[in-house]
């Protein structure tokens, strides 16, 4: 099993990865084949059906623009928000879409982007069926698309393939580990770092330059959004007039560390104000990191920030290690459970960003293969259970605040696994399949509904 660190940690736009990011790539993906089928077809007109959580909290997430923007050719890389603000003020005024090699094809997203508020699609939470039309209503082209979590997109068809990876595949890659288990094997057989493993892996499909550019440019873009959410004011889009924290907290803790008046606690204080900075960022539509996904976005850049700031014996260098370390953790993760909120609740969204961030802050702080998996299993054991319930369908409240708490349990978890030896009860393979066997026992209003918990027990006032 191979994910790369390119897959795990993608760079792209706000507030979510499998409910904006997922359908603009959807949409660019059908917007692609529609052109490969061109000569055969007349189409006049797109449709689009959103079903499960993607209905449900669609329009908290953005879905419809997203969706939009993606049938405009925009992938969430490579976003303008310049330029695509002025094609969907043209978009709005003429409802048609002009895009390269096809005719202009119809579309109004208030009408033509339907919310399917029935029973989801089998294949995941997060379903969506692209048609194109002609003139007389007859679908011509039609493809059902998965956003199965942290930006990830799947056809109908490829959901469907067993979930299996073949021998010939696995023994192309140096280090091929499915599970935890393999991979601390592997360590012991070759002597290497989880991250140098990694590193190996990576290396079969780009240059040493290219891996390492890549993670530099990763963590660039990671610690540039923390830049701007400790220096943003205001309040967030989405009508719950919910203001941003992270300035006026960061403020605050500048005052006490130049007077030395600050409480020993305040440690978690500067997690908690990194990781809330990103996700306001986040909830504003701005350019983040999936982490593995945008909803726990800030967990990975604010433990790695505060080992860099705050760690005796930091090294710039090692940023890479840490990466590397926490992309094998997530994908052992998504590779044997979910990192989808809308299929596995919060826990395999934050949990998974909790367990990814303490393995990589273990092994740069010097810790062994061993109790690096140490770590992550008691990051991830102790998020089980967390439901997915955004209040207005809107990633503010209370994902802003978990995530900083989240950073907080990460290094919680990856300095107990540094005072052990890396031996312990409950291996990180179970506490994953525990949380698998948790999400698919879930109801779905705890899955990114917003039908349940705190989303349904609003103030009154």
């Amino acid at each position: 099993m191979f994910l790369s660190v390119f897959d795990v940690f993608k760079i792209g736009i706000g507030p979510s990865s499998s409910h904006t990011m997922g359908p603009m790539s959807a949409a660019a993906s059908f917007l692609r084949l529609l052109q490969q089928s061109a000569t055969e077809l007349r189409a006049a007109r797109i449709r689009v059906r959103l079903h499960g959580s993607l209905a449900f909290t669609g329009k908290g997430h953005a879905t419809d623009r997203a969706v939009t923007l993606g049938l405009l050719g925009w992938c969430p890389a490579d976003l303008d928000l310049e330029e695509a603000e002025r094609q969907l003020e043209e978009l709005r005024q003429t409802h048609l879409l002009r895009p390269p090699g096809l005719p202009s094809l119809a579309f109004d997203p208030t009408v033509d982007i339907v919310f399917d508020y029935g029973p989801a699609l089998p294949g995941h939470a997060n379903g969506l069926v692209f048609a194109a039309l002609d003139s007389k209503g007859v679908i011509l082209l039609s493809e059902t698309y998965y956003s199965i979590g942290g930006g990830f997109v799947v056809t109908a068809a490829e959901r469907d393939k067993p979930k299996t990876v073949a021998v010939a595949d696995a023994a192309s890659w140096p280090y091929p580990f499915e599970n935890a288990a393999a991979m601390l094997r592997m360590t012991r057989e070759s002597g290497l770092s989880v991250a140098a493993m990694k590193r190996e892996n990576e290396l079969r499909l780009r240059s040493p330059v290219e891996v390492e550019d890549g993670v530099a440019r990763i963590w660039s873009v990671m610690n540039s959004c923390i830049e701007r959410g400790l220096n943003r004011d205001g309040e967030l889009p989405g009508g719950l007039r919910v203001r941003r924290r992270a300035s006026n907290i960061y403020q605050q803790l500048l005052a006490e560390r130049q007077s030395n008046s600050g409480q020993p606690h305040a440690a978690s204080d500067w997690l908690s104000v990194y990781a809330m900075a990103v996700n306001e960022e986040n909830a504003a539509g701005g350019k983040v990191v999936t982490s593995p996904t945008n909803g726990a976005a800030g967990v990975v850049p604010a433990v790695l920030r505060y080992y860099l700031d705050h760690c005796r014996g930091a090294e710039l260098d090692r940023v890479s290690d840490f990466l590397l370390t926490a992309a094998a953790i997530g994908g052992l993760i998504k590779h044997n459970a979910s990192i989808s909120g809308a299929e596995a609740g919060c826990q395999g969204e934050v949990g998974s960003a909790a367990a990814m961030a303490a393995a990589g802050l273990c092994a740069v702080l010097g810790g062994t293969p061993e109790q690096v998996e140490n770590a992550a299993e008691i990051a991830l054991e102790h998020h089980l259970g967390m439901t997915c319930d955004p209040v207005a369908g809107l990633v503010q409240v209370p994902c802003i605040e978990r995530n900083g708490i989240g950073a907080t349990k990460a290094v919680a978890a990856a300095s107990l696994a540094l005072r052990g030896d890396g031996s312990h009860f409950m291996p990180l393979d179970n506490c994953i399949e525990a949380m698998r066997q948790t999400g698919e026992e879930m109801s779905a209003k705890f899955k990114e509904t917003s039908l349940g918990g705190l989303a349904v027990n609003l103030p009154e006032c």
